[in-house]
């Protein structure tokens, strides 16, 4: 009875379906499985529990939103059966995605994305849980030197030996019924990730280098990376005076739009864009004819909540006290006493130690880390956890005198001081 109950709650599509194994080029006729019941979610995810690892992918919109707008879920478990893969529709009618978080809740299950950060903000907004155990293919394959942020569709050719249809991939996924295309599209989007995982998994484990993945996955478990404060919003607008009552009007400004834009689940540029809240900064409107007067403010924004809001916003900026208002954040290289010629050094440094232990340079440091290592700055990434193994203790040295460089052919040789 179980499996009649099943079979009637699942929506069956006769595409083409291709395995994962690398081997394999060509499979027979299977078929691609859409849950569109909570009742059958809890069936596959409870099945998903007996196993090691599920791969996880979403398909969202944004565009007209604040939040992401889920469209769908794509599960997939070991094993090349047509019920290990399934797709997940959040837009139907009646479905709850609880069981689905009760299996990211399983510390027996590692949850397995690829470029995680938008979709496990997602499921932080909505339910506000982040899968664990978590494993992300792009940072392995960076630690395993596939290249700075490869993408997935270069890790599905190289690894699991195979071609994505990305055709789909610009497609409006709130629309149904999705077509075949989308389905084949979305589902290779997990199917392709088991093979993927294996062999980082496996080569991560041969290499002893596991723990470096699971350092790096504490930025994505933490739920401070999915949480925009609108009091912080004023520095993502790049303004170019670092007076003290000009900041604080634009952060009164981002406040209020950041603020707002989330209690409607609005995009922040649909309030007012960035080179509209500087003009507003510079003007200091204080009555609805001085906002009139605006050359790049939308007309939506000049009149009702928006228009009392930025006025509202100007008020409190002008009012700050000296002693409160903002200071431009440090950043360039002009704003630090950097050593150039140490700067460079250490840029010859990182690139020999990520071709010698292929990992991508930007994940041991980047350019601003070098900065602040060759201006005397001690506060930095690089310096702790497996980068100060593979990189940071080293560049410490060269600061110090200790170490020298020297080119050999190709190469380049560390030479003790």
């Amino acid at each position: 009875m179980r499996a009649a109950r099943g079979m009637a709650l699942y929506s069956r599509a006769e595409p083409r379906y291709t395995g994962i194994n690398a081997q394999e080029t060509t499979r027979p006729k299977a078929y691609m499985i859409t849950i569109t019941t909570t009742e059958a979610l809890a069936e596959f995810c409870s099945r998903a529990a007996a196993h090691p690892y599920v791969t996880v992918d979403t398909e969202f919109l944004r565009e007209r939103t604040y939040y992401s707008k889920l469209c769908l879920v794509q599960l997939a478990v070991p094993g090349d059966e047509a019920e290990n893969a399934v797709l997940v529709d959040p837009l139907a009618e009646g479905l709850s995605l609880e069981p689905l978080y009760d299996l990211f809740r399983d510390p027996n299950v590692v949850k397995v994305f690829h470029a995680a950060r938008q979709d496990l903000e997602i499921f932080y907004v909505d339910a506000g849980l982040i899968p664990a155990p978590l494993f992300d293919t792009q940072v392995a394959a960076m630690v395993c030197g596939h290249g700075d942020q490869v993408g997935y569709e270069t890790l599905v050719r190289k690894i699991a030996r195979a071609d994505l249809d990305k055709s789909s991939r610009f497609t409006d996924w709130s629309r149904r019924p999705l077509s075949e295309a989308q389905k084949k599209y979305a589902l290779g989007d997990v199917t392709h990730l088991r093979r993927i995982y294996e062999v980082l998994s496996a080569e991560l484990e041969e290499t002893g280098r596991a723990p470096w993945v699971e350092e790096e996955m504490a930025v994505l478990n933490d739920p401070a990376t999915y949480r925009v404060e609108p009091s912080e919003a004023w520095l993502r607008v790049k303004t170019r005076t670092s007076s003290g009552k000009f900041l604080a009007v634009v952060k009164e400004l981002a406040r209020f739009r950041e603020g707002y834009a989330q209690s409607r689940d609005v995009p922040r540029s649909r309030v007012f864009k960035d080179d509209a809240l500087v003009e507003l900064a510079s003007t200091k409107p204080t009555d609805m004819t001085d906002l009139s007067r605006s050359r790049l403010l939308l007309r939506e924004a000049r009149r009702g909540e928006i228009a009392e809001g930025i006025l509202a916003a100007v008020k409190a900026g002008l009012e700050t006290p000296p002693e409160k208002m903002p200071t431009p954040p440090v950043s360039g290289r002009e704003k630090l006493q950097v050593n150039p010629a140490l700067a460079d050094l250490l840029r010859v440094l990182l690139k020999a130690r990520s071709e010698e232990t292929k990992v991508a340079q930007r994940l041991i440091a980047n350019a601003a880390d070098l900065d602040l290592l060759a201006a005397g700055r001690r506060d930095v990434a690089a310096l702790k956890g497996w980068r100060a193994e593979v990189f940071g203790n080293d560049a410490l040295r060269l600061c110090e005198g200790k170490l020298a460089l020297a080119a050999k052919g190709q190469s380049v040789r560390v030479i003790e001081v």
